[in-house]
């Protein structure tokens, strides 16, 4: 498989190693999800500062891309140049149609390879929660190494105490962890990356089974060389 700094506009790869709980939980929702989440204004918000920080034409890594929108798609539809991975392969077909001008890859991220200051701005959208807390912690700094000195990190989770718990997402069976409030900024602060703004907020999805929930958004930057 090339190396993640080596992809083509337009292609859309697919690794072996996709037959993860949470490929089987957004294969299974697929355009729902985005249908689910697309009134967030916290999230909107998030993206318009992200975007605000970004030079022309910069690269992007959008980890746990799903459907491409709308974090993908406000990324790619202002110039820059993006990288989706999700472990869905589902997940990655719908956003290869929806987002054309990016690029979309179907692997699971704790396996890729990342090479150091390779990206200008990293986001990572609700994409840890499936992972245990000792991967969560590993990823966050890979993801910090990748990103050059000085770019934009931003984050959104939903800050829970819980380690492996058995829930019921959108009608589907899921296995949680996180971290409470202080645990994810204590995360990204180990990794080397320093918090600018925090973002509290309770959001309920726009589906029937769903129910309100917390999110938090986290604007970080890499700290420089």
């Amino acid at each position: 498989m090339p190396r993640i700094g080596t992809w083509r506009r337009g292609c859309v790869l697919v690794g072996e190693d996709h037959g993860s709980p949470a490929a089987a939980v957004f294969d299974a929702l697929g355009g729902e999800y985005e249908k689910a989440f697309a009134a967030s204004p916290a999230h909107r918000a998030s993206l318009d500062r992200l975007l605000g920080e970004l030079a022309p034409g910069s690269r992007v890594l959008d980890v746990g891309s799903g459907t491409g929108r709308p974090t993908a798609a406000a990324l790619a539809g202002a110039g820059h140049r993006v990288l989706g991975v999700d472990v869905s392969p589902v997940m990655v077909e719908i956003a290869s149609r929806q987002v054309p001008e990016a690029e979309f890859r179907c692997a699971d991220i704790r396996r890729t390879p990342l090479e150091d200051g390779s990206f200008d701005a990293v986001c990572v959208y609700f994409a840890l929660l499936q992972m245990s807390r000792a991967e969560q912690s590993e990823l966050v700094r890979r993801l910090a190494r990748a990103l050059r000195p000085g770019g934009p990190f931003a984050l959104a989770t939903v800050p829970l105490d819980v380690e492996g718990f058995d829930g019921v997402f959108m009608g589907q069976d899921v296995r949680v962890t996180s971290f409470p409030h202080e645990g994810v900024v204590a995360l990204v602060r180990a990794a080397g990356l320093v918090v600018e703004s925090q973002e509290s907020v309770m959001f309920t999805p726009t589906h029937p089974d769903a129910r309100p929930e917390p999110q938090l958004f986290l604007h970080c930057r890499r700290e420089e060389a």
